[in-house]
C-alpha cells in the first residue's frame, strides 16, 4: 500500500473511533486494528494520537471553509461575508472539536492546552488563507489591512473558545454564540474595516 493510501486508512479508522468511543477512550492499538496495520506503522506517519486527531480536524475545516468560500456571492459586503466566515468558522469548529474529541479531554487532559494552542493558530492561519483567497479569486483589492484581519481572527477565535470551554452545557454554547454574534462581532469587523 503506497503511503497516501495507509495515512488515509489510519485516519478514517480513527475518525470513526473517534465518533464512536470519544478520543479518550480511544488507543492507537484499537486505531491500528480497524486501519488492519501494524501499531509502529501509525507512528511512522503521526507521532501522536493528537497529531492524527489534528490531522483530521484540519482536513475536516479545510473542506469546509473551501465550500463555505466557494458559497460565498461576489456582491457580499465585505463586512458580511468577514462576519459569515468567523461565525460560521466557528460553528464548524465547536462541531468537529465537540464530534471528535469530546470536551473532556480539552478541559481534562494534561495534552489538551498544547494540542489546542496547534489548533487554534492552524485554524487562524486557515480563516486568514481563506479570507485572502477569496478576495483575489474575485480580484478584489483587500479593504482589510492583513494586521488587522489577523486581528479580528485571533479576538473572534479567543471568544469563541473561551465561551465554548467556559459553558456547562450545550444550551449555555449556544446563547454564547448568539451574544458573541449580536454583541461582540459586528464591532470586531468594524474594527477591522476602519
Amino acid at each position: 500500500m503506497d503511503s497516501d493510501k495507509i495515512s488515509e486508512s489510519i485516519k478514517k479508522a480513527a475518525q470513526e473511533l473517534f465518533r464512536r468511543y470519544g478520543y479518550n477512550k480511544t488507543s492507537v492499538n484499537e486505531i491500528a486494528q480497524k486501519a488492519r496495520i501494524a501499531k509502529a506503522t501509525i507512528y511512522k506517519y503521526y507521532e501522536s494520537k493528537e497529531l492524527i486527531l489534528h490531522s483530521i480536524l484540519m482536513e475536516y475545516l479545510e473542506k469546509s471553509i473551501s465550500d463555505l468560500v466557494a458559497n460565498f456571492s461576489p456582491q457580499m459586503e465585505e463586512e458580511v461575508r468577514l462576519s459569515q466566515l468567523i461565525l460560521k468558522t466557528s460553528r464548524i469548529s465547536f462541531t468537529a472539536t465537540n464530534e471528535f474529541i469530546g470536551w473532556d479531554f480539552i478541559r481534562e487532559s494534561m495534552n489538551a492546552q498544547e494540542f489546542l494552542k496547534k489548533f487554534s493558530n492552524d485554524l487562524e492561519d486557515l480563516l486568514f488563507e481563506a479570507f485572502s483567497r477569496l478576495n483575489a479569486h474575485e480580484n478584489k483589492v483587500a479593504l482589510t489591512d492583513p494586521a488587522r484581519l489577523r486581528f479580528l481572527i485571533n479576538s473572534s477565535k479567543s471568544i469563541v473558545f473561551s465561551y465554548a470551554f467556559t459553558s456547562v452545557s450545550l444550551a449555555d454554547v449556544k446563547k454564547n454564540f448568539i451574544r458573541f454574534r449580536k454583541e461582540i462581532l459586528p464591532y470586531l469587523v468594524k474594527g477591522a474595516l476602519s
